[in-house]
């Protein structure tokens, strides 16, 4: 009887997991698929960061991997000057315009609003992390619909930062780092990181392969 008890328990138990495994939340792709976008426009970004090269260091990294997904993307710089052309060159101002307008005035069939979260380095005693972090969504400039959002940051202490100098050497280490990241921009490297992987196509609940790439239709 016991063991009879404990196959009815493990097979319940078993049914439960699936059960959860089926029932798992994910995106939902329907209307990314229904759209086919096949070109965007990429938007500047929002940014809230206090550091104010954030939105262009992100905006310079955001085309290749939508190319590399297999959209065209418009020239930044013609999107760009057409904004500022029509007196338009706050990125808050631009994410306000109707899609329908854009669409009209650019011929994308949807656009990336893009927003930056966090840019800069966070200094402390012993270490220094420079992080970035990304949102963004796209939507259907034709429909207005929302096809797609995701986030994804970066940081350059992901694979820790151990030394083998112990205090002393991480001391050293720090105040290298902090003479490093004044003199450039240490956030421009870890921007790219987590822009790609923002963009990538192909990863989970990331963006689907658009008509140029071999891999269309097939994710």
């Amino acid at each position: 009887m016991i063991p009879r008890i404990l196959k009815w328990s493990t097979l319940l138990a078993t049914c439960a997991w699936l059960a959860g495994c089926a029932t798992a939340p994910g995106k939902d792709y329907s209307a990314y698929r229904a759209a086919k976008p096949a070109s965007i426009l990429v938007l500047p970004p929002i940014n809230d960061a206090p550091e104010v090269q954030a939105s262009a260091s992100v905006l310079s990294q955001a085309t290749l991997p939508l190319a590399e997904a297999g959209y065209y993307v418009l020239p930044v710089t013609l999107v760009s000057e057409t904004f500022r052309q029509n007196g338009l060159e706050i990125a808050g101002d631009i994410h306000e315009v109707a899609p329908a307008k854009l669409q009209e005035i650019f011929g994308a069939d949807a656009a990336l609003y893009l927003r930056v979260t966090r840019y800069g380095t966070t200094y402390q005693v012993i270490q220094s992390a420079t992080v970035v972090s990304v949102e963004a969504r796209l939507v259907d400039l034709r429909t207005g619909t929302q096809l797609w959002d995701g986030r994804a940051s970066a940081s350059n202490q992901e694979g820790g930062n151990n030394s083998g100098g112990g205090l002393v050497g991480m001391l050293v280490t720090a105040l290298v780092h902090q003479i490093v990241n004044s003199a450039t921009d240490a956030a421009h490297p870890m921007a790219g990181v987590a822009t790609n992987r923002l963009l990538a196509a192909g990863t989970p609940n990331g963006l689907l392969y658009g008509p140029r790439s071999p891999l269309y239709g097939k994710n």
